[in-house]
């Protein structure tokens, strides 16, 4: 049962605002270690005399726990209590961190980096929860917008943060910098996070759990290696017949658990299926997008360095700052109007993009990459919301598992289809592509259920 009545008095804002600055701060390292370490990769393997194809296990293995985990971390909050499970990801990402940051070879490395993707399950889902749980309803996408905006910043920041600390402290300390971190950020939740939980005597579904696990996993790393293995080579093959097995047995074993890990039933909502759709459609547009735009700006316009990281600014900065501007939007209005323009700004960003050239004049390319900051900020928010108005309070957390499961997945698709497209088409093909889904995930926007 929620104790959200302990925390709205007058005289408990305070507190929330405490809550939301802790939260925040973890959920920041979370999305800042997803994109900060690129930057360190060559460090790594210089002084870790370490192959390139080792190396880029560091980020692999942390996508594929992220991915895995996402829906278990959710349905293990709301099991045994969204604080308890909250706390347990926190320390593990301060351990992971610093057993990553004092590694003393690759393979090390690349175990803490897993143990870090699924501590980081943890970061995104019960963070979210929380502050659902927590603010009141009126308040409650004004809330979840600053903490998305924190998320953006962290994203934004993370490549410029990385390659700060790797020139002057070295690789190591963008790992260890997150125990001092995550310890400020226990002490803002200290006394402030109230246990909630949404259901009570049920079990985890173990069977279900090792067959998501299974079947994720290896479908992202189908996924992110089929290019480099071959896609018509017998590794691919086995790797996706493996991962469709263990999706393929999860349906049954689902129907027949008493406390399923992915509630089907949900994904029998045209709502909550809708949602799903267009998280994943946001992450395939930012992530192809994201893969592409460094590549135009330093291959075809010769931008390198600081200036090209100055470019790419306009998208997560304006994202980062409209969040907070848009939850109150939401609270006032619902997500709908948001979502529809939100995917009509991704729709101009790929048209605008599909017309670079050699020669295209710099306000081109800002107002591109801003209106995609506009309709990154205009969706995600919104789609948590959407997410859980769409299901009872007793399956947010699984709820959000899932769209987050769907949503990283979306975004790995994306890159590998981008990575297929460009080398032999080149740029506008892509951003084309990107129009037609983002105009897509518009009609789903629009859609209102009978």
């Amino acid at each position: 049962m929620s104790e959200r009545s302990e925390i709205l008095t007058d005289s408990g804002t305070p507190q929330l605002w405490r809550l939301l600055i802790g939260i925040s701060i973890a959920s920041f390292l979370g999305c800042i270690d997803f994109t900060i370490v690129n930057t360190t990769i060559p460090a790594i393997q210089r002084e870790l005399a370490a192959s390139l194809s080792s190396v880029q296990w560091v980020m692999t293995l942390f996508v594929m726990a992220l991915c895995a985990f996402m829906v278990s971390a959710g349905r293990l909050a709301d099991l045994y209590g969204r604080r308890r499970v909250l706390y347990f990801g926190m320390l593990t990402f301060a351990a992971a961190s610093l057993g990553a940051g004092l590694s003393g070879s690759i393979e090390l490395l690349n175990v803490w980096r897993f143990v870090q993707g699924a501590a980081c399950a943890v970061l995104y889902t019960a963070t979210t929860a929380i502050v659902a749980d927590a603010w009141p309803p009126q308040q409650r996408g004004r809330a979840i917008g600053i903490l998305l905006a924190v998320n953006g910043l962290g994203l934004a920041i993370g490549p410029v943060a990385g390659g700060l600390l790797v020139g002057s402290l070295g690789w190591r300390w963008v790992f260890l910098l997150n125990v001092p971190l995550i310890a400020l950020s226990f002490a803002f939740c200290l006394g402030t996070v109230r246990e909630s939980r949404a259901q009570q005597g049920s079990r985890l579904d173990i069977p279900g759990l090792l067959l998501l696990v299974i079947g994720v996993a290896g479908l992202l790393l189908t996924i992110s290696q089929g290019s480099q293995w071959g896609w018509l080579s017998a590794k691919t093959g086995l790797t996706a017949a493996l991962a469709l097995a263990a999706l393929g047995l999860l349906l049954p074993v689902e129907r027949r658990a008493h406390s399923p890990l992915v509630p089907l039933v949900l994904l029998r909502r045209p709502a909550f299926l809708r949602v799903c759709l267009m998280s994943a459609l946001l992450a395939f547009f930012y992530c192809a997008a994201f893969f592409l735009m460094p590549i135009y700006l330093e291959n075809t316009r010769h931008y390198q360095g600081t200036m090209l990281g100055l470019l790419l600014l306009p998208t997560t900065a304006v994202m980062a700052a409209l969040s907070p501007w848009v939850g109150r939007w939401v609270d006032k209005s619902g997500p709908r109007a948001a979502l529809i323009l939100g995917f009509a700004a991704l729709a101009g960003s790929a048209a605008l993009q599909s017309r670079f050239s050699v020669d295209s004049p710099l306000p081109l390319l800002l107002g591109a990459f801003a209106l995609m900051g506009l309709g990154w900020g205009c969706i995600l928010g919104p789609l948590v919301l959407a997410t859980l108005n769409s299901v009872s309070e007793s399956q947010s957390g699984g709820a959000l598992g899932i769209t987050w499961t769907l949503h990283n997945l979306g975004g790995a698709v994306g890159l590998a289809v981008a990575t297929l497209i460009y080398p032999s088409y080149g740029y506008t093909p892509v951003m084309l592509l990107l129009l037609a889904l983002s105009l897509f995930g518009g009609l789903l926007a629009a859609w209102r259920s009978r």
